[in-house]
């Protein structure tokens, strides 16, 4: 018997279920039943204080957004892993469940998080439906910079070769953003320069980190400092992964990548000098660039 047969049954012994996937892959359950359910392998939780407002959803191309509300606790959402940003971005499912016999189910909301706020105890998490990514602007943009993202498909550069990222233990830390680290003269300096930073272990094990500047430090050290901070403490010999970074300009994906083949931008657009040419009688007008 499906959800909807036993809806129409006029008794009927229905539930909410919500699932949070993080993109560590770690996924947490949850229900307003009072007992355990589970299915897709995913065990939700009863007691756990999360409940969800009314889902707006309607027709055509708006956008679907409702409201999760829950309890901060050690034992499922804390707020140490909202401040570290581990819940930034995580994926959503929402049931309709008959708690008699998970079977008969019914798939009402899928989407991400979105603001999440934090204050007396609880959590207020913005839910952001599939059609939320109907706003984002899509197409080319005729600029001289390169579009693609380092190691994407448009790209095709393989991130995962050993001349592009190394693991190495952490080593002098300050404010949780400037690391000072051995072991990387076989990379040129600023190699890792707008790079990614990823911790492989410890408390902080799954952030990630964009670097901002990558230089040589004293005694063949080398200074990594990141934009922001890694919101969970760091240990010296913490492993961390480094990635190497990409500036998008053309001179770099021939040099760096050997990957012009690849190039999505347009370097030869002309530039804001453009604007200020205008013909002349003298010199060789041959038809010419005016800027050769």
């Amino acid at each position: 018997m499906s959800l909807q047969d036993h809806l129409k049954t006029g008794t009927t012994t229905i539930c909410r279920c919500w699932s949070i996937t993080r993109k560590d892959g770690r996924v947490f359950g949850f229900t307003d039943h009072d007992g355990l359910l589970s299915f897709d392998e995913i065990m939700f939780k009863a007691d756990t204080g999360l409940t969800a407002s009314a889902l707006q959803q309607v027709t055509g191309l708006a956008v679907d957004n409702s409201e999760a509300v829950g309890a901060l606790s050690d034992a499922a959402i804390t707020e140490r892993d909202i401040a570290a940003g581990r819940f930034d971005g995580a994926e959503v499912k929402s049931w309709l469940v008959n708690w008699r016999n998970p079977e008969e189910r019914e798939l009402r909301f899928a989407g991400t998080i979105g603001e999440l706020k934090r204050s007396d105890g609880a959590f207020h998490a913005e839910l952001r439906g599939l059609s939320e990514k109907l706003n984002t602007p899509v197409g080319k943009v005729f600029q001289k910079p390169c579009q693609a993202i380092l190691g994407d498909t448009a790209c095709g550069v393989d991130v995962s070769l050993p001349k592009y990222r190394i693991d190495l233990a952490a080593g002098e830390i300050k404010d949780a953003r400037i690391f000072t680290l051995i072991g990387l003269d076989a990379y040129a300096p600023r190699w890792f320069e707008r790079g990614r930073f990823e911790v492989l272990d410890g408390a902080a094990k799954g952030l990630v980190g964009a670097i901002k500047n990558d230089r040589d430090g004293d005694d063949g050290q080398r200074i990594i400092e990141l934009w922001e901070e890694i919101k969970e403490p760091i240990q010296s010999g913490d492993l961390i992964r480094l990635q190497v970074g990409c500036d998008k300009r053309l001179a770099t994906c021939r040099t760096k990548f050997a990957n012009v083949i690849n190039f999505r931008g347009f370097p030869h657009i002309p530039g804001e000098d453009w604007l200020m040419a205008y013909p002349q009688d003298d010199g060789r007008n041959r038809g010419g660039s005016l800027f050769k």
